[in-house]
């Protein structure tokens, strides 16, 4: 019994001298170079994923890919990156989230090298679910870097609100920078340009960024594989169902898989011992709230950005001239991003998250109502940017939200939990958009539908934002 607590003594000591040398280099760091580092990997990821809904067209005609198999092109990275965030969470949070981020680094610039090589369609589709899982890893543990990074809510606020803006800006630069890779060099390069970038994040985190405190946790693997099946069912048949009929045997099945295993994760982490939320945050209102208002946003904002991408290619533009006319639209997050970090500081999240919201609306139903095929560039990009210049500034105050409400002690949860609900919808606005283009090949149908399901969405954020997010409060 001596000897357990002498091992338990130094075991709290030693985890006493860890945060505070924790503390003490992070605050050694410059905090623009940690914010950095810590955003590379994520930067990497936005650039990726937009830089790919430019080289849509190409691939198409490279590979033989069927607007079936381009959706899924954009949604397989999504689906594992999804499915697995949760799973990534854990991880940090037993082996630290310093070493899950640079391994989540490592998996992603695998398989973007296997993208890279790809020989058909299949198998660029494998290779963007292996990169969906290095995003997984690395995603929740960023997140969880950089709140342990900085000790003041005020800074941590602001900080997050330049995060947001660096990703906002990578995010940005995608379309014109697979532009400019397709065009001189061809699609294959938009996935070997992650190698440098990649391999720059590992270096900087082993140096820059601090070890940070280890956490024993139970990782519920049947519960995360209940979410892969699930998510997994749930996509094939938004992407399938117009293509193979929505009664068929498949769509059928798939659609009885993806309720049944949801029901039983449901039940699981309700009931169960050790589920992938704690129940503290599992039964916080706010918390819920921002994360459901993620998933909308994200429904909203990617179905955005692969309808736009084809909207504009089918009129005849190339790969560099796509990325040039989404480069104001996709800036505007940034500028938005920018400006809510100052504001989120000052009123708190609530505000930024109602009012950029509301205009985002507003933004949409007008799209909805005026947009039309001969729509002239011009109004096409300043209501798209007066939309997302909105979104931009609600996006940092619901991140601010949940990590508010989750505190230290879950922060690697709650970053993995409100990714994963932003990458399902993600997938679902994608797939979405999807069944929209395969219900009629008139873009004069195609663009209202569209910009009714995303001022839908609106709505949906809107509400809840309204309902459930007052001040928010550490659990």
């Amino acid at each position: 019994m001596r000897i357990y607590c002498i091992t338990q003594a130094a075991y709290h000591a030693r985890m006493h001298t860890s945060t505070t040398t924790t503390t003490k280099t992070a605050r050694q760091v410059p905090p623009l170079l940690m914010l950095m580092t810590l955003a590379t990997g994520f930067v990497m990821a936005m650039i990726d994923v937009t830089a790919v809904n430019t080289a849509l067209s190409d691939i198409s005609a490279s590979l033989a890919v069927p607007l079936t198999g381009l959706v899924w092109v954009v949604d397989g990275y999504t689906l594992t990156f999804a499915a697995l965030l949760m799973a990534g969470g854990a991880l940090a949070d037993r082996f630290g989230p310093k070493t899950v981020y640079q391994g989540g680094l490592g998996v992603f610039i695998l398989g973007s090298v296997l993208c890279a090589l790809a020989p058909s369609g299949n198998a660029l589709i494998a290779a963007r679910l292996l990169q969906g899982l290095g995003a997984a890893l690395f995603m929740p543990s960023s997140l969880s870097l950089l709140t342990h990074a900085y000790e003041d809510q005020a800074t941590r606020a602001r900080m997050l609100g330049t995060w947001s803006a660096i990703v906002g800006c990578s995010s940005a630069a995608g379309p014109l920078v697979g532009g400019l890779l397709v065009h001189e060099f061809g699609w294959r390069s938009v996935f070997w340009v992650n190698v440098p970038i990649g391999l720059l994040g590992i270096v900087l985190t082993q140096v820059l960024a601090p070890a940070t405190p280890r956490h024993a946790r139970d990782l519920s693997m049947l519960s995360h594989l209940l979410g892969v099946v699930a998510l997994a069912a749930l996509s094939f048949v938004l992407i399938e169902g117009p293509v193979l009929g929505w009664t068929s045997a498949g769509v059928l099945a798939a659609g009885f898989a993806a309720v049944a295993t949801a029901w039983l994760l449901v039940w699981r982490e309700r009931s169960g011992a050790h589920p992938l939320l704690p129940k503290a945050l599992f039964e916080t209102p706010a918390f819920a709230a921002a994360n459901g208002v993620g998933f909308l946003i994200n429904f909203a904002v990617f179905g955005q950005l692969f309808l736009l991408s084809l909207f504009i290619q089918q009129g005849g533009a190339d790969a560099l001239q796509t990325g040039l006319k989404l480069i104001p639209m996709m800036a505007a997050f940034a500028v938005g991003n920018l400006t809510s970090g100052r504001i989120t500081a000052r009123v708190g999240t609530r505000p930024p998250m109602l009012y950029g919201l509301l205009v985002g609306l507003v933004m949409a139903l007008a799209m909805l109502l005026g947009l039309r095929p001969d729509t002239p560039y011009w109004l096409l990009v300043t209501a798209a940017v007066l939309m997302n210049v909105a979104i931009g500034i609600a996006i940092p105050g619901m991140t601010a939200t949940v990590m508010l409400v989750a505190g230290k002690a879950h922060a690697n949860s709650a970053a993995a939990a409100l990714n994963a609900n932003r990458q399902i919808g993600a997938l679902v606005g994608v797939a979405m958009m999807g069944s929209v283009l395969h219900l009629t090949p008139e873009w004069a149908l195609r663009m209202p539908l569209a910009f009714g399901l995303i001022a839908a969405a609106y709505v949906g954020a809107l509400c809840l934002v309204y309902r459930y997010v007052r001040l928010a409060k550490p659990v």
